[in-house]
């Protein structure tokens, strides 16, 4: 039922960029268009805007035995697991709502995580649409004792907030700051059109 909140209302024709904005967004998040990367600026401009930094999170956990397996490597379900938390914590900050999990895209785990190891996930919003929210989570293993860093991988989620009744509704709009945000921004837009396409509701 979640999926359904990431369609736009009205189905139009593509034949310039105003009529896509139109296909991305509600009528009422589209401003105007300034500067030379217009979709990376675009945000629904209202008093209750919000800025990544105030949801942006981070968490360290330390990688115990029940989290790995007998070679002492830690499970990539056991990751994932800290990863839909601490992306759930930065969609709840931003909404100030319930939210559940929509979709995660593809996990590659660059390196391994071992039993010891600090788990750091740093966690911020990328992008948000009418009900949905998209959240970067960066992984890194950390060795405590020689302090060497490594990135054990990137995800990307989906969450939607919900109402009482269980029902996807609005969240507040993004307000970009920085040129990183803009940059993180359009790139959401365009995996949000990706995962439209591959479950074919775009």
């Amino acid at each position: 039922m979640y999926i359904n909140s990431f369609q736009t209302r009205t189905k139009v024709k593509r034949r310039n960029e105003k009529e896509l904005i139109s296909h991305l967004f509600s009528a009422s998040e589209v401003i105007q268009i300034s500067g030379p990367t217009p979709a990376a600026g675009l945000m629904r401009m209202t008093e209750s805007a919000k800025p990544p930094s105030e949801s942006t999170t981070t968490v360290t956990h330390i990688m115990m035995p029940m989290d790995a397996n007998v070679a002492g490597n830690v499970f990539g379900g056991s990751i994932l697991k800290l990863i839909d938390e601490v992306a759930s914590i930065v969609a709840h900050r931003h909404a100030r709502k319930n939210v559940v999990t929509a979709s995660i895209d593809r996990m590659d785990f660059i390196s391994p995580v071992f039993i010891g190891d600090l788990l750091c996930l740093n966690a911020s919003i990328n992008y948000v649409h009418n009900t949905s929210m998209e959240i970067g989570v960066r992984v890194e293993a950390e060795n405590p004792i020689s302090g060497q860093v490594r990135h054990t991988g990137t995800c990307f989620l989906t969450h939607v907030a919900v109402d009482k009744n269980g029902k996807p509704t609005p969240v507040p709009p993004l307000k970009l700051e920085t040129e990183e945000e803009k940059r993180r921004w359009s790139e959401a837009e365009v995996r949000r059109i990706i995962r439209l396409e591959l479950i074919g509701k775009r």
